[in-house]
């Protein structure tokens, strides 16, 4: 046998191999992704008549978008708050994960940040009744409160509302900024500051010349992990937030179980366009 028959037979072997490696990626993509989202988009363009989608052409599922409706209210008070959230928790977790990496010894560095993500090890459902027990009418605040003189009857607003909502919200992201920071600075090369320092630069201009600029990959990672898993909570805000804190993914539910179901695909596919059109701008014009 011929060394390019030889040659040849091994090729094919190898192409092969690489197509079925690829068989189970492309059933999944195909049946986990593109086959409901090829249903989603069919739904937002049919009608609902009584309990059944009937495929008849429209665009009326989209008219929710249109003028300051219940539902624009929704979506763009869900949009606030998680911008308003990540914001906060990049101002915080930013400063916090650069005194850890720059003023703490290694051997502590670990034990911190095991505090930080020890939260994650219990149940997020559990995490978030906590703060029931907490913001709650006869809750820990409330109580506190009391016992201490300050108000003689439970504050109303800490639970069932906007304010809940961004509190639990805070306190359930803002370890994903703080880890995904720290891995960012723990990598920086903290000698560039330190020569800029030599030569007479103050710190705050040291850092936000050359230390900010150079870890703007990390805060967009922490941005994404943030801002876009919040738009689509339903758990927290169904608990906490009670009938004025509804936010997108409890409005979306609420309608597909109210069988409007081409108005939920409708809201979910431009959410998520809104999401991505978002995205491509802020990478754009931040230039990361």
């Amino acid at each position: 046998m011929s060394d390019k028959t030889l040659s040849y037979k091994a090729e094919t072997t190898q192409s092969n191999a690489i197509l079925l490696g690829f068989v189970p990626i492309g059933v999944v993509l195909i049946g986990f992704f593109l086959i409901p989202l090829a249903l989603m988009v069919l739904y937002s363009f049919w009608q609902s008549e009584g309990f059944n989608v009937v495929p008849k052409w429209t665009l009326k599922n989209y008219e929710l978008f249109l003028g300051w409706t219940a539902y624009t209210r929704v979506i763009a008070k869900t949009f606030a708050i998680s911008l308003g959230v990540t914001t906060i928790s990049l101002l915080v977790g930013y400063p916090f994960a650069y005194f850890l990496v720059r003023h703490v010894k290694k051997s502590l560095q670990m034990p911190l940040l095991i505090m930080v993500v020890i939260p994650f090890w219990t149940s997020y459902l559990i995490r978030v009744y906590a703060w029931l027990g907490i913001l709650g009418r006869k809750g820990l605040i409330n109580q506190m409160l009391m016992s201490l003189g300050i108000v003689d009857k439970p504050l109303e607003f800490l639970l069932y509302n906007n304010f809940s909502v961004f509190v639990v919200f805070l306190y359930l992201y803002l370890p994903f900024v703080v880890i995904t920071i720290y891995a960012t600075l723990e990598k920086f090369d903290f000698s560039q500051v330190n020569a800029a320092m030599d030569l007479g630069a103050k710190p705050f201009r040291a850092f936000v010349e050359i230390t900010l600029p150079q870890t703007k990959q990390g805060i967009f990672a922490a941005f994404i992990f943030v801002f876009i898993p919040m738009l689509g909570e339903y758990i927290a805000p169904k608990l906490v937030g009670g009938a004025s804190g509804t936010m997108i993914a409890v409005m979306i539910v609420n309608l597909f179980r109210g069988f409007q179901m081409p108005q939920g695909a409708a809201v979910s596919l431009g959410i998520a366009a809104f999401i991505i059109v978002f995205l491509f701008l802020f990478r754009k014009y931040i230039r990361i």
